[in-house]
């Protein structure tokens, strides 16, 4: 998927586009300069053309802000890694010592860029853009972030720029994609070498040896499938180097790009923060799941030890707990080919195609027997049902007042949906439409 970052100066309104057009309000925006610190990563999607954004902080220099050194690497490895950049300045303020600056830097990085005036509320405000032709960028996009006016237009040409994304670039296109993921120092580039039998990835006890993701075509054991190994991804607080933002953007990146994760976590401290967010990222993104417990041999264990542990995980992973959970211990080779069949199980399930008519005979009875709870004297009926052509397991419901079903019955359709057909390790999107 095609990577643009916005870039500028502080306070041009950098974060306010970047929600426009990941249509959230993900960014924190605030009229004080210098709010955005750390990248920010969305997806938009324009005229069935689907990309990510970046957004970074604002690029300054001589300021009294301790983070401006560290925001400046950020921006650099933001328009080294981009496809395209768009490059975000003001209109009232004019062209500054910062705008000239980046437009230098981008000038030699040879990257595409869309060259945007935001803040033009009004027709006069369009003398003050003519100004920007100065900065040697080519054509500029008259846009007002906060009001939406002149963004189409500017989407328009960010499509028209982007690469055009070809199959022939990925040789194993076809093959299933497994990331493994996790915090740093579980064990993932040890569980990598284990399933390839040799030493592919460098392995030491220093959290953060992998800085890339480590892609490695696997054809062993009746199963074959793309190996990606991922660098440790650990709370934004604790990341201090700016090479580990880029490795954790990348593991992000991966974790897009599969169609399994493995979320490797560490038996002798459990399931913590950081494995909640890694899946719920992984949920997040519509990916099969399975979680490997590592290191399993540190824990003193007696006849109860593995279901007690099991239950605890599902208990912190509802209502999305139909996941195989794994104990191993990687360094002794122990269930580690339990894991490949899990993931082999995982990835059928996700992409199992269920027949309409199957469906239809399946889970017509169950919501005859449990029909969606009457609103307001009115009764819904559903009367058909039908697998639709996405790549996670999403089923759409159609009935006469879609409006009426709630969540809970949604959720009873889901685990409905489970009980009759094996989709373990799967999410499941539910949609009600319109007969």
């Amino acid at each position: 998927m095609s990577l643009v970052a916005i870039v500028g100066r502080p306070n041009v309104g950098k974060s306010t586009l970047f929600n426009r057009l990941v249509g959230m309000r993900q960014a924190i925006v605030d009229e004080t300069a210098g709010v955005t610190r750390d990248r920010h990563y969305g997806k938009c999607e324009w005229c069935g053309h689907e990309f990510s954004v970046v957004d970074t902080g604002g690029w300054s220099s001589g300021s009294d802000d301790a983070f401006e050194q560290e925001i400046r690497k950020q921006v650099v490895i933001a328009i080294d890694e981009a496809d395209l950049v768009l490059f975000m300045v003001e209109a009232a303020t004019g062209i500054t010592d910062y705008d000239a600056e980046i437009a230098d830097l981008l000038r030699r990085s040879k990257k595409p860029v869309v060259l945007c005036v935001n803040k033009v509320d009004n027709g006069e405000k369009v003398f003050d853009t003519y100004q920007f032709y100065s900065l040697g960028l080519g054509e500029l996009w008259s846009i007002s972030a906060a009001n939406g006016s002149g963004t189409g237009d500017l989407l328009d040409e960010v499509v028209r720029l982007l690469p055009e994304e070809t199959q022939a670039e990925d040789p194993y296109a076809g093959l299933p994609h497994i990331a493994i993921v996790g915090k740093p120092n579980v064990g993932k580039s040890s569980l990598t070498n284990a399933l390839l039998g040799e030493e592919r990835n460098i392995v030491t006890p220093v959290a953060g040896t992998t800085r890339d993701s480590i892609s490695t075509h696997y054809n062993k054991f009746g199963h074959e499938f793309i190996l990606v190994d991922t660098a440790g991804m650990r709370r934004k607080n604790k990341v201090s180097e700016d090479l580990e933002f880029y490795s954790v953007m990348r593991a992000i990146r991966a974790i897009e790009h599969s169609d399994v994760c493995i979320l490797m976590i560490d038996a002798a401290n459990g399931i913590e923060a950081q494995d909640m967010a890694i899946f719920n990222l992984i949920r997040k993104n519509k990916k099969g799941c399975v979680v490997v417990v590592n290191k399993w041999d540190t824990v003193e264990k007696d006849s109860k030890t593995m279901k007690t542990y099991t239950e605890g995980i599902q208990a912190r992973l509802a209502p999305f707990n139909d996941v195989p959970i794994i104990f191993t211990s990687v360094i002794n080779k122990q269930r580690i080919l339990d894991v490949l069949d899990a993931v082999g199980k995982v990835y059928d399930n996700y992409s199992r195609k269920i027949q309409t008519s199957v469906l239809n005979e399946v889970m017509l009875p169950e919501i005859e027997n449990y029909p969606p709870p009457a609103w307001k004297g009115k009764y819904v009926k559903i009367k058909f049902i039908t697998q639709l052509p996405t790549a996670s397991p999403s089923f759409a419901f159609f009935c006469n007042l879609p409006q009426y079903v709630k969540e809970p019955y949604k959720r009873f359709l889901e685990n409905k949906l489970r009980e009759h057909f094996d989709l373990t390790g799967c999410p499941i999107q539910v949609f009600i439409r319109q007969k």
